[in-house]
């Protein structure tokens, strides 16, 4: 495993090595590198320096340019406009160091020198209830950082925040206790769809007679308490119901190509014994104090449309917990247990005050300190084509499994009408239709950019046009049709002595770009900008296939290896980047 320093990090330092030989007072300056129309890139730092030093910005960009060795890194460097340099990459030196990334396992793509604790809270359905499109994002969102920030070397905690505690267990259990078979099945009807079934039973009979049954109601509400309490048989009922539902989110998760472990799931329940003594230490300490028989936190600029002060209500009035204690125990749990130095939450933009209040509550109690960092990860909302929340006809929340299975069975339609010409038998139709359907569903989601609402369009989502995951697929796959036509002598050899073409050029730099964009996207925390490189990825190596023939090259022998050369490292590209995204990448479609 080799680290392999990008093009454009080389020629950083080189760049800034000699702006410090031309100035010396230039010590520190850390120029401006970007991609540029003109030339491969384009240095700018040399105006600001001028401006410092006093001096003609051109003829400092002379001198600049002067102390840039030409040393098989850099073919030609030209000053253009008020100071700026356009650098030229030499051709041999982008498949030298092209090659060094094909020779390694990770790409050359470093391992962080420092690698943290990181603990992802995602993925939080409600136990008893249907997931719905509402779990999509976080469920997607997360599992894509977990699978990035372990790529990059972070030990990674995934925190699976499920709904699995309050009133409505009172109402369920004292249910279950009264009916105790409600929820009995043979031993080969443990399936999902079969385990909402029976929940789905469970919790409407459980509902009319809560709604119908005075006494009932009474017992139920008794029965809170002694879940709270820790009662041995209400806690027995309790866990066959939350047996029950992770059959159900296994399942689904299962379908949507997302792993949750056992270990992982840590829901409200799980803190309910931290709840009084961090009351305790925040009332203490006087982070928390009561006001109208509440234990509340205030901040200075939070204040209510009447202009009076909005509370976090760690306890209520009544003695009981909301959100805001579990949370706060959760951070006291992962940062003081599981020594976490990232704390990230993938939910929902719509809860940003309610994390901001819990996190400086956090910080005044002293259990976020500034060597923990901890960030909300908002995500907007999934919306039908008329632009709003995306529901049925019938204005429900749509439910995640029929979503997953609308995209399968439309994936599969467009990959079986290729697939008939290709001659793929029945077998990869159905299992690249599944592939291409759920990789359709998280693309769309995670070339979205966080924050913002998207439109839920299978038709879109599923095309062979435009920045859809099918497109990025059906790159990948045409590399691996290359290589199955090849001849036996025909094999990927780098060749740096070759010149390049212009679409071979634009498609090495983008390949070199890799480890670069993944850096990016481990400190910022923005999928969306894996997705996005993928995309161009996919489309300069389109441009390269039509414009560059592989098999047929005009150069010869030396020039069909350099191209396959560049065809393995696309592929080996776009599946390390595909995967990272929790997208697969079929071989023929």
């Amino acid at each position: 495993m080799a680290s392999v320093p990008s093009l454009s990090a080389s020629l950083q330092q080189r760049v800034t090595s000699a702006l410090t030989a031309a100035v010396p007072s230039a010590e520190g300056v850390d120029p401006l590198l970007r991609r540029s129309d003109r030339a491969d890139f384009q240095a700018n730092g040399v105006l600001g320096l001028a401006k410092r030093a006093k001096a003609n910005p051109k003829e400092l960009a002379a001198q600049v340019l002067a102390a840039l060795p030409l040393d098989g890194l850099i073919a030609e460097v030209e000053v253009s406009g008020p100071g700026f340099l356009n650098i030229t990459v030499a051709d041999a030196a982008i498949t030298a160091n092209l090659a060094r990334r094909l020779d390694d396992d990770r790409l050359g793509v470093p391992a962080k020198p420092d690698p943290g604790i990181t603990v992802i809270d995602y993925a939080q359905p409600n136990v008893a209830k249907e997931m719905h499109v509402g779990h999509l994002r976080s469920s997607v969102i997360g599992d894509a950082l977990a699978k990035i920030l372990r790529f990059a070397g972070e030990t990674v905690i995934a925190r699976h925040h499920i709904g699995d505690w309050g009133t409505n267990f009172g109402m369920l259990v004292q249910y279950l206790v009264e009916h105790p078979h409600e929820l009995d099945h043979a031993p080969d009807d443990a399936d999902g769809e079969a385990s909402m079934s029976r929940l789905n039973r469970v919790y409407k009979a459980s509902r009319a007679v809560f709604d119908a049954d005075e006494e009932f109601k009474e017992r139920a509400r008794r029965r809170v308490v002694e879940l709270q309490a820790g009662d041995k048989e209400t806690l027995e009922l309790w866990q066959r119901l939350v047996d029950e539902s992770k059959i159900y989110f296994y399942s689904v998760y299962d379908k949507l190509d997302i792993r949750i472990r056992d270990e992982d799931i840590v829901g409200e329940s799980g803190y309910n014994d931290m709840l009084v003594e961090t009351c305790r230490l925040l009332e203490e300490s006087g982070v928390a104090v009561r006001s109208n028989g509440a234990l509340c936190v205030f901040f200075d600029d939070i204040k209510g449309k009447d202009g009076e002060p909005v509370p976090l209500i760690v306890q209520k009035a009544d003695g009981g917990f909301g959100y805001p204690a579990t949370d706060l125990s959760a951070v006291r749990d992962r940062t003081g247990k599981l020594h976490a130095t990232t704390l990230l939450y993938v939910v929902d933009a719509r809860q940003a005050l309610h994390f901001r209040m819990v996190f400086e509550t956090a910080r005044r109690a002293g259990w976020l300190t500034e060597e923990v960092v901890v960030k909300h990860v908002p995500f907007g909302t999934v919306l039908g084509k008329d632009g709003r929340p995306f529901k049925t006809r019938d204005g429900e929340s749509v439910r995640l499994e029929d979503l997953l299975d609308e995209a399968v069975d439309r994936a599969t339609a467009v990959v079986r009408e290729k697939g008939d010409k290709l001659g793929l038998s029945e077998e990869e139709i159905t299992a690249n239709g599944v592939q291409v359907g759920i990789g359709a569903v998280k693309y769309a989601d995670l070339s979205t950019s966080l924050g913002r609402d998207y439109v839920f369009d299978l038709d879109r989502m599923v095309s062979l046009n435009g920045d859809t995951s099918v497109y990025i697929q059906y790159a990948y796959a045409r590399t691996r049709s290359i290589f199955r036509r090849a001849a036996a002598d025909q094999r990927p050899v780098a060749h740096p002595e070759l010149e390049l073409a212009p679409a071979e050029r634009a498609l090495g730099l983008h390949l070199d770009a890799f480890a670069d964009t993944l850096a990016e996207v481990s400190v910022s925390y923005e999928p969306h900008r894996l997705a996005s490189y993928l995309f161009q990825l996919a489309s300069l190596f389109t441009t390269f296939y039509e414009q560059s023939p592989v098999l047929t090259a005009e150069g010869g022998p030396t020039q069909v290896e350099n191209r396959l050369f560049l065809c393995e490292l696309t592929a080996r590209t776009l599946h390390q980047g595909l995967e990272l995204l929790g997208i697969r990448t079929p071989e023929r479609l």
